[in-house]
């Protein structure tokens, strides 16, 4: 991945990237490319070290020849995209409704207890912290997203330990932190337990 200083600079998709981002473009019909914004942008913002500086902005306008003011109000509307540098570890915590019920100021606290500030780089710029709508996961909540990864069924003491083990440069194991499977009933399945053949 490559990446660019942190107040931005010249920015140009690598040879490999601007492959990717043709193949996107090629799926429209002709006069629709402009429909190949978003995944243009993701593409973007993973080469430019996880952010989207104005010039990324500026030059994925300039490929879907499309005005930059339309490209900025596609990466302003969706919380996946940042405008503003991130650390290695892109913490994304859910904030609805589900999440909070379940805990999730006690996963916010964690982060909190370990340093982090929402909407923030820590100052090693190993963590970032954001709070985000849905994360489409109600059935384990509460969740977080680091990164591309989900962590679900989280407390104070998990959301501890995964925070602790990313800092020692590890990759804790995504999903469940309570051992559940899929969204499975907590205590295990009680019904579709068998297979009629």
């Amino acid at each position: 991945m490559m990446t660019v200083t942190q107040d931005g600079g010249p920015f140009e998709f690598t040879a490999e990237n601007r492959a990717e981002a043709d193949k996107h473009i090629a799926k429209y019909p002709d006069g629709r490319q402009k429909s190949a914004v978003m995944p243009l942008l993701w593409l973007a913002q993973r080469q430019n070290g996880g952010w989207l500086s104005r010039e990324a902005i500026e030059y994925v306008a300039g490929v879907l020849d499309m005005p930059t003011i339309k490209v900025l109000e596609v990466a302003t509307f969706y919380t996946m995209y940042n405008l503003r540098p991130v650390g290695r570890y892109h913490i994304q915590l859910c904030g609805t409704t589900p999440c909070w019920l379940r805990g999730a100021d006690t996963v916010l606290k964690a982060c909190y207890d370990f340093g982090l500030e929402k909407g923030k780089v820590t100052h090693d710029g190993r963590f970032s912290l954001i709070e985000v709508e849905c994360l489409g996961s109600c059935c384990n909540a509460p969740t977080v997203q680091i990164n591309d990864d989900y962590y679900e069924d989280l407390d104070y003491q998990s959301m501890t330990r995964i925070l602790e083990s990313l800092a020692r440069g590890e990759t804790p194991p995504p999903g469940s932190q309570r051992g559940r499977r899929s969204s499975e009933p907590e205590g295990g399945l009680t019904s579709l337990t068998e297979v009629d053949q």
